[in-house]
């Protein structure tokens, strides 16, 4: 079986669109938190089925859409970099993680913080990763959990102490290259290879800034963290 195409720049910006568009009282993830959510779910030691998790693409609350709101389209697509995420990680590879452009003032973490937010929104609805006592979790478990604010990482302490060992990232290509390690790096204990292998960059050279980035601002409710 031929395995589905990774998503163009017009359908990242399609799939954007179709979440921000969703009606109330829906609240949708937005598109850079949705790529930190699928990381987050593909990290799990066992598969979380699409019809647990996908509820919570369209609304954090998990809450049923109104009748006659169509999702089809906006599964299809969600499903599609799932599986894009899916094979990178199996495969060990290098993947850009759809991230906005920030601020022109925003720090390196702050403009990484949403995608993060879902990472750590999947870490809330299924916690059987966080609930690992591998030692070897904590170091990338703390180097993404380092961009958000520390008030929201309660009964931490450990967590919290690794996070104030780590020096925050300088630059863009440093927050981005800390988003991918740390995720190859748990998925060798989650998800464990008879033989790990590096992170291979398409191309060689330094990693990209990020990838493709949706055409508008994220809309919605707050990731859970």
């Amino acid at each position: 079986m031929t395995a589905a195409p990774p998503l163009t720049d017009a359908e990242v910006a399609e799939l954007d669109g179709l979440l921000a568009t969703l009606p109330e009282p829906l609240e949708p993830l937005e598109a850079s938190a949705l790529d930190g959510y699928l990381v987050g779910l593909l990290l799990q030691p066992r598969p979380v089925p699409p019809t647990r998790w996908l509820p919570y693409v369209h609304d954090v609350e998990g809450r049923r859409a109104p009748p006659g709101v169509p999702l089809e389209r906006l599964h299809a697509l969600v499903l599609r970099r799932h599986a894009e995420l899916n094979a990178a990680i199996d495969q060990r590879q290098w993947f850009d993680p759809w991230l906005f452009e920030a601020e022109e003032d925003a720090s390196p973490s702050e403009a990484v913080m949403p995608w993060v937010a879902g990472f750590a929104t999947a870490m809330s609805l299924f916690p059987e990763l966080m609930d690992g006592d591998d030692p070897a979790l904590l170091e990338p478990l703390a180097t993404l959990f380092a961009h958000l604010d520390p008030d929201d990482l309660e009964d931490a302490d450990e967590l919290l102490a690794e996070i104030e060992s780590l020096e925050p990232p300088t630059d863009m290509t440093e927050a981005v290259d800390g988003l991918v390690r740390s995720t190859l790096k748990l998925a060798d204990v989650s998800r464990p290879k008879a033989a790990a292998r590096a992170a291979k960059r398409p191309g060689g050279g330094r990693p990209r800034p990020g990838g493709p980035r949706p055409s508008q601002r994220p809309r919605g409710g707050k990731p859970r963290g």
